[in-house]
């Protein structure tokens, strides 16, 4: 990005009005902590060209109507470098809004670590991420924005570690910055764009977009509620299958409403995350994000029919976790024929993904509902699902295998795979009369044949 918009300039962009925070005092020696020949110079240049004395400018602000701390990177301040006078500003704007129990919003644009304060401004990072750390255990939400560059520390503290990644267009993102790289390294690996389609990073925001944007986001994840979602009316057929192999063949009817139709009538509004962390994303398999139902907050995470990939079960996971972090109500929308178990799921970690998401949500406190809206496929589908409160469609079944596998494994001929079926006992009314679901769900305004 050529153009590179000062830091207020960008605060002015995302913020309705904004109030500088009062910034410790530090007594600075002749050129630094190092004594770096010639850094007393650079730093009053960098001010007469920017106007400001560090890297970062903080403050609190109304986003969209949402109190907020918000810290702007100034990377026209020595490349918007992290040295002891940044981290005392963070470290600062982080007390500040633990205080207040605040959000916390990172506008970053920085080269990394200032290399005229050597080490001291490495162990900055540690500072950063201690009082990051504390906010997350204050149940703060934490969101980033990537402005370009964010490179270096910068990027692997506040933008990286924050619970939600938002990206510039453009903007060059990446832990090794431009300067750093090895001569033959793609450039397009290290933008925003390949951010997020690596999993790292959540959206690509327009600056025009930007205060809309994160107005949705702050005032979404600080709406924190103990009841339960309840859950989504049926979109589908109102009548119950006969058989157990026509449950089936209604699951995987290609018309059948899918996970993008149920959120569509559930929210009046919705926010996507997406990414796993860890190198991978599942947006075809995996919706994940927080709505607005009602007039209060509730995350998802739903499958879309697919076989699930592990990318998808980690960002779930994800979701769960910061859900519950923040207590917030979660919606889990079963449909998938199981998890993907092609080489490439084996070798990204299926079985830790899946056991990563049963683990998720058996330890959440806040209160989680589940609807199966298509097929429910083993332990793939098993892991999205609340105990004790999940629900289905009249369209849906849920099975401990495909009734096809079931058949293969009991070493039946293929002519067995309906009468399997039926004995699986898969269809909502046999679910609901083992206890494995708690009831079916009509269509909005009436009510399921066979429903509790």
């Amino acid at each position: 990005m050529a153009d590179r918009p000062s830091a207020r300039e960008t605060l002015a962009l995302a913020t309705d009005s904004f109030e500088e925070l009062p910034y410790p005092a530090r007594k600075s020696a002749p050129d630094g902590p190092l004594g770096w020949p010639g850094y007393d110079g650079s730093r009053a240049r960098a001010a007469a060209r920017t106007g400001e004395d560090e890297s970062v400018v903080c403050g609190v602000a109304d986003v969209e109507g949402t109190r907020a701390v918000l810290i702007a990177f100034e990377f026209g301040y020595l490349g918007g470098s992290l040295g002891e006078g940044t981290g005392d500003r963070l470290e600062a704007a982080f007390a500040h809004a633990m205080a207040h129990r605040l959000p916390m919003v990172s506008l970053v644009a920085t080269g990394g670590s200032r290399m005229q304060e050597g080490m001291l401004a490495l162990t900055q990072l540690q500072r950063v991420a201690r009082a990051s750390a504390r906010a997350r255990e204050a149940r703060l939400p934490q969101i980033a924005v990537l402005r370009d560059p964010t490179t270096g520390g910068g990027w692997a503290t506040l933008g990286a570690g924050a619970d939600v990644v938002l990206a510039l267009p453009g903007a060059q993102v990446g832990f090794a910055g431009s300067r750093v790289r090895p001569p033959d390294a793609d450039p397009t690996a290290y933008t925003a764009e390949a951010q997020v389609a690596a999993g790292a990073a959540d959206a690509l925001v327009p600056p025009e977009e930007l205060r809309t944007t994160l107005g949705r986001w702050l005032r979404l994840l600080t709406r924190p509620s103990s009841d339960p979602a309840p859950p989504p009316h049926a979109l589908g057929v109102p009548d119950l299958p006969s058989t157990g192999w026509d449950a089936v063949r209604r699951a995987r009817a290609p018309h059948r409403p899918r996970a993008t139709a149920y959120l569509d009538a559930y929210f009046t509004s919705r926010v996507q995350l997406s990414g796993d962390r860890c190198g991978g994303a599942d947006p075809d398999g995996m919706l994940c994000g927080f709505g607005d139902h009602q007039g209060r907050t509730v995350a998802y995470a739903a499958q879309t029919g697919t076989a699930t990939r592990p990318a998808g079960y980690r960002t779930a996971a994800r979701l769960v976790r910061l859900a519950d972090r923040l207590g917030i109500p979660v919606l889990t929308l079963v449909d998938t024929p199981g998890a993907a178990n092609d080489a490439d799921a084996e070798r990204q970690g299926a079985g830790a993904a899946i056991a990563g998401l049963f683990a998720a949500v058996a330890a959440a406190r806040t209160p989680l509902t589940t609807l199966v809206i298509g097929e429910g496929g083993s332990g793939g589908a098993l892991a999205l699902a609340a105990p004790g409160n999940t629900w289905a469609t009249p369209d849906s079944y849920f099975s401990v295998i495909a009734p096809e596998l079931a058949t293969a494994i009991l070493k039946r001929p293929p002519t067995e795979v309906e009468p399997t079926a039926d004995a699986l006992r898969i269809r909502p009314q046999d679910l609901v009369e083992l206890g494995v679901v708690q009831g079916i769900v009509g269509p909005e305004g009436g009510e399921a044949e066979g429903s509790c």
